[in-house]
């Protein structure tokens, strides 16, 4: 019995000429700009044009190119390992190489029993999770791989992600003095709130996420625990609070912050460039007297031994399911695609 694994994940430029093809395939997706074509593809090329110049300054600043797919490689060299004979993992892109239609090809050869579609972020959104899924759908379908599919569709609360989050918020905590009063932030990609409001889990299952970290979190000291949102683009109203708004009012109360990324599981022009460049900066102009960046867990082997598990588990009878095997978003989020 042969199992293959497609790790998805967001993808990014693998050099400064694809950062505007990457904004573009981005933008062009439906699931991020909702619009018919040929209008979407329209909008995708302006702004795809007018973002490049910054998003290229951005990945100068990362050496000319996004992390994301090495370090998705070293995540996908760690599961293999931990499910040894009988799988085999590939990696998936959605925005840049390697995409679904190189990937699913690769899948086909290795000719499967069967395949768990296994998305690198812990929450489900529409944006993310669901936009991969059904570009894989429409993958697999052109060279007709029709073999049982399993969709992990979010382990938001799983304790193998739980843990390797709180171990390395341990040890970022060693940097403060917990006794005296300080900010935990927990950051998180924001979306449009019209997104939430049309039945999306992704903030609610956020909320949740933080609150199982927190579960295994022995002594957090004198902290005030925040749920915050990074990486506002447009002008649309989006959900709040805003990272760059929590740090301004650390700075006002004179707080310390630490900052949980709690939705990214490695390392990216969010991370390196927004959170420990930008927002750094923020917090030094408004006299934040300490900024602390918690790690992404990446290949923590808690992580890493939580997603081996979630792929052994996988059911092959439901279309997808979160940790437990069973839907975990109340049913008033109805873009949740998992069975009740």
């Amino acid at each position: 019995m042969k199992t293959a694994v497609v790790l998805f994940n967001l993808g990014g430029p693998d050099s400064l000429e694809s950062v505007q093809p990457f904004l573009f395939n981005l933008f062009n997706d439906r699931a991020i700009i909702g619009l018919p074509q040929p209008l979407r593809f329209l909008i995708a090329t302006l702004i795809s044009n007018r973002r490049a110049p910054t998003a290229r300054h951005i990945y100068e600043q990362m050496g000319g190119r996004s992390p994301i797919v090495p370090q998705t490689l070293a995540q996908t060299s760690a599961l293999q390992t931990a499910l040894g004979e009988g799988y085999k993992i590939f990696t998936c892109m959605r925005y840049w190489h390697p995409m679904a239609d190189e990937v699913a090809k690769e899948v086909a050869a290795y000719q499967p029993d069967k395949v768990v579609l296994l998305p690198l972020y812990p929450q489900f959104s529409t944006t993310t999770t669901g936009s991969s899924a059904k570009d894989w759908g429409k993958a697999a379908a052109r060279i007709q791989l029709n073999v049982p599919t399993h969709l992990v569709g979010c382990y938001f609360e799983h304790a193998g992600f739980a843990k390797a989050q709180a171990a390395l918020l341990s040890a970022a905590l060693q940097e403060l003095d917990t006794s005296k009063p300080y900010r935990l932030l927990f950051s998180a990609h924001g979306l449009p709130e019209k997104i939430v409001a049309d039945g999306d889990p992704y903030q609610w299952q956020v909320e949740q996420s933080v609150a199982a970290v927190m579960k295994q979190l022995s002594n957090v000291g004198n902290a005030e625990v925040v749920n915050c949102y990074q990486s506002r683009v447009g002008p649309l109203k989006w959900i709040g609070p805003s990272t760059d708004d929590e740090i301004k009012r650390a700075g006002k109360d004179g707080l310390p912050i630490v900052l949980v990324p709690i939705a990214f599981v490695s390392e990216h022009s969010e991370t390196l460039v927004e959170l420990d460049i930008e927002y750094r900066e923020l917090a030094h102009e408004h006299g934040v007297p300490n900024y602390v960046r918690v790690p992404t867990v990446q290949a923590h082997p808690a992580f890493i031994d939580g997603l081996a598990d979630l792929v052994r588990g996988a059911s092959f009878d439901k279309l997808c399911c979160n940790a437990n095997g069973t839907r975990a978003c109340p049913t008033r989020f109805g873009k949740c695609p998992c069975q009740a």
